[in-house]
């Protein structure tokens, strides 16, 4: 085979790989979309410039964190206080690494990419979909993530952009990061048989509300609630209370 053969065939490859990927980040595209632009919105209504959750959403890419660190960036200068935060929110992305750890082998230079754009979307598909034959498995996990970002950034920019031109009152739309929060743990709620683990954030999050108040309640309920669940597993997964 001569080396424009070569090139040739790495091309179609790279093109069959997107082609598989894409039909795979439809689902995500619809929701990050949305999400992204509430987000984007709720930046410009907090008084930052379409810049902000365009860079953030490039630097970044947790969209928990990303709306977490709105009321951050309004706040006190904490940078301990702020990695802490960072750190618990997105600490579920170490297991995700290390279930990924075999699958991203071999990749080459775009395990770099691969391991900055995790997010819980694009764990799902590449944890557990197939890559097609005729495929390129990097280049399949590349497009998956990389699709899944260009939906976010472009959600965010165009949310941020948005926000300018409104005319109606945008007086609560912060709500919208609460909204997001409580939906993710009702379909926490609905996917245990039992119940342990939730009952547990909700006891530890009211308990540390009444010691440390509204400002300084969170870093404490999320290390308190980390050290009761990892002390508390075996039991909890015996009873099954742990999906």
């Amino acid at each position: 085979m001569t080396v424009k053969e070569k090139k040739e065939n790495r091309k179609m490859i790279v093109k069959r790989s997107f082609l598989a990927a894409f039909p795979k980040t439809i689902p995500i595209m619809t929701g990050f979309l949305f999400l992204g632009m509430s987000y984007g919105i709720y930046m410009k209504v907090s008084g930052f410039s379409f810049v902000y959750p365009l860079c953030m959403s490039l630097a970044i890419f947790g969209g928990s964190l990303e709306f977490v660190a709105v009321s951050m960036l309004l706040g006190r200068f904490a940078p301990l206080q702020t990695f802490l935060m960072a750190l618990m929110i997105q600490a579920r992305h170490l297991f995700y690494g290390i279930a990924l750890l075999e699958k991203y082998k071999g990749t080459g230079w775009k395990k770099l990419y691969l391991i900055f754009g995790m997010c819980d979307e694009s764990f799902s598909i590449n944890c557990a979909t197939e890559v097609p034959e005729g495929t390129d498995k990097g280049w399949f996990y590349f497009f998956v993530t990389v699709l899944n970002q260009f939906y976010w950034v472009l959600g965010a920019t165009l949310g941020g952009i948005l926000g300018t031109f409104l005319t109606f009152d945008t007086k609560g739309l912060d709500f919208v990061m609460t909204a997001m929060f409580v939906v993710i743990f009702l379909e926490q709620w609905l996917k245990e048989k039992k119940h342990y683990t939730a009952l547990i954030g909700v006891l530890v999050s009211a308990g540390c509300l009444l010691l440390f108040g509204a400002d300084s309640f969170l870093i404490p309920t999320m290390v308190c609630i980390l050290c009761f669940l990892t002390v508390f597993r075996k039991p909890i997964e015996k009873a099954g209370g742990l999906s």
